[in-house]
């Protein structure tokens, strides 16, 4: 099962070698000044955005990869029926959110608020604005 790890000054998604295989990735690595929210979804669907790009993405069974969208990308390690940590990240990151299944999210994202430099108070995952329509 994925990890999120905060190693020196870095947010680090760790993967099982399984895990890398699967999402055609490796470790995901952020600095963690570039950490802007960070909340539980209780709804584990509900933390994935847009399309698959890039990994595997089995219904009701895994999704771990990237996924697009119009607003950018995000990385998924993502397990049916289990709470995901979702971590919201600034626009010079390379992803638009983390939204990872841990085996304890509140406390994983309890540390994560803690150790985060500047975070935002909010723990609500705001959703991606719609493009305009241009028809």
């Amino acid at each position: 099962m994925a990890r999120l790890l905060v190693w020196g000054a870095e947010l680090v998604v760790r993967l099982s070698w399984w895990e890398k295989a699967a999402g055609l990735h490796g470790d995901v690595r952020v600095p963690l000044s570039a950490v802007r929210q960070v909340m539980v979804e209780p709804d584990w669907w509900r933390a994935l955005r847009g399309v698959r790009r890039r990994g595997l993405w089995v219904p009701g069974g895994l999704c771990i990869g990237v996924r697009g969208h119009h607003d950018g990308k995000d990385f998924v390690a993502v397990r049916p029926r289990r709470p995901v940590v979702c971590v919201a990240l600034r626009p010079s990151s390379p992803f638009g959110l983390l939204a990872v299944t841990t085996p304890d999210p509140e406390a994983t994202a309890a540390r994560l608020r803690r150790l985060a430099p500047d975070i935002e108070s909010t723990r609500w995952r705001q959703a991606i604005p719609v493009p305009p329509d241009t028809a």
